[in-house]
């Protein structure tokens, strides 16, 4: 099966032998592709919404795997019983939507071992719940396809012997050659893991980010009311340290 390079980048972060539930599976793609390459022994596909749902039944039907991949309606982890996954996957929707999916269906985490999120907006509302909740980032991708960045976030509970690190090592403050120091306010933005290895998508992103403060401060200029100054002086300070940072980051190429 030919997988998009969000897809495929998200099934490589899946471990060999698991047991997988893709929330919000849309066409089922990628727990199909999870079981004919042999990367997992049981997948749900869960979906809310019946259109997907139902692209998803046709989906997994007509690739034969009706008895190793489940199709269940449902909203968010819902889906499926308490130690039933030990992997989840979340795609495709803002991190605060995802951080809302885990925080309803936190019973439902016990048991497993990885969650492999991409979010489109809101990544550092996303960091801030796996921070909150003992969840430890092992790893984080960004890249583009079609005109769009996405970024991938891989944690695992915070303790768990696959984590190198601890959320207080993780965010404890980072200095970069050009002496500018990020503290875990800046880390939850930027990525503590993509911070480490800014490739030129990373680059093209806060990019992008700039561009959209800077329309954000033209409107709050044609406002006369006394707190758009004060949220326009904050804005250019955030863009001025924006700016700074990338002048300190390397364009690794991804």
């Amino acid at each position: 099966m030919k997988l998009s390079n969000r897809l495929q980048l998200l099934l490589t972060q899946i471990p060999a032998g698991s047991r997988l539930a893709d929330i919000g599976s849309d066409h089922a793609l990628l727990p199909t592709a999870a079981i004919e390459s042999g990367k997992c022994v049981f997948a749900v596909a869960g979906e809310v919404n019946p259109g997907p749902y139902q692209a998803a039944e046709k989906q997994v039907r007509e690739a034969g795997l009706t008895d190793r991949i489940s199709v269940r309606r449902g909203d968010g982890l819902e889906v499926i019983g308490p130690g039933e996954a030990d992997v989840i996957t979340i795609a495709g929707m803002g991190g605060g939507l995802i951080a809302s999916i885990l925080d309803r269906g936190k019973d439902k985490l016990h048991g497993v071992s990885r969650l492999v999120l991409q979010p489109n907006v809101g990544e550092d509302t996303l960091r801030q719940w796996l921070l909150r909740h003992d969840w430890v980032l092992i790893d984080e991708h960004i890249l583009e396809e079609d005109g769009k960045i996405y970024e991938v976030l891989i944690a695992v509970p915070e303790g768990q012997t696959e984590a190198p690190a601890t959320n207080e090592i993780l965010y404890q403050d980072y200095m970069l050659d050009g002496g500018i120091v990020l503290s875990a306010k800046w880390l939850l933005r930027f990525g503590p893991c993509l911070i480490k290895r800014p490739t030129s998508v990373f680059h093209d992103k806060w990019r992008s980010e700039l561009d959209k403060m800077g329309t954000i401060l033209r409107s709050l200029a044609k406002s006369e009311l006394a707190s758009s100054e004060e949220k326009a002086e904050e804005i250019k300070n955030e863009m001025k340290f924006i700016e700074e940072v990338l002048a300190c980051l390397p364009k690794v190429k991804p």
